[in-house]
């Protein structure tokens, strides 16, 4: 089955290289963005098959941008390409109802048969991550419940990225007051009071590339 597939990848060699990789298997590559915001508008305006997001990516993360996709083109699938084996990425992502997770280290051919599989609507997990959700599903894992709201994920993204609040409240189409009111919430939530501490945080949570 040929995809139409929105790239978003922050560098872009490797967004590149996976332009040659989905071509050479007869699918279309309808748009490339470099940030989550990018791959968002442009996911609205092309309405594509496949988005296939890093998660680590500028302005807004892989995670967050596949919510917002759906929300703008709900025929869109959305597949995360990333480093991250973790179990608390793979769970959020399938709570974020991303349809693959898909190492960067895996061959060419798993990512092909990502799409594949995503496309006639099964989901497609890393082999070498796959086993974090056979424990949680015996009780083994108990999921982490998510501590920030959505906005408030975007804002701390945005402060470890090092936006000012105005900065922020532009990116994000809000007041100062109201973006300064979200930091001042994350910082409660996370008992965290120093910018150095947010940074640190946010890298962890894979939320931003730096």
């Amino acid at each position: 089955m040929i995809c139409r597939i929105l790239i978003a990848e922050d560098h872009p060699v490797v967004r590149q290289g996976f332009r040659a990789l989905l071509e050479a298997a007869g699918h279309q590559v309808v748009g490339e963005a470099g940030n989550g915001r990018e791959a968002c508008d442009l996911a609205g305006a092309l309405q594509p098959n496949i988005a296939l997001l890093d998660l680590a990516m500028p302005l807004l993360n892989g995670i967050d941008a596949s919510r917002e996709i759906q929300r703008v083109s709900p025929q869109t699938k959305t597949i995360l390409l990333t480093a991250h084996v973790e179990r608390s990425f793979v769970l959020e992502a399938l709570r974020a109802n991303v349809r693959g997770y898909v190492l960067k280290i895996q061959a060419a051919d798993d990512l092909l048969r990502a799409l594949q599989e995503v496309m006639h609507g099964a989901v497609y997990i890393s082999p070498n991550v796959a086993a974090c959700l056979v424990d949680a599903a015996l009780g083994k894992v108990q999921a982490a419940d998510e501590v920030l709201t959505a906005r408030e994920r975007q804002v701390l993204q945005l402060v470890a990225e090092g936006r000012s609040t105005k900065g922020c409240a532009s990116i994000l189409g809000i007041s100062v007051k109201t973006a300064e009111a979200h930091r001042n919430r994350i910082m409660q939530k996370l008992d965290i009071h120093q910018t150095a501490g947010l940074v640190h945080y946010a890298i962890r949570r894979g939320l931003t590339p730096l």
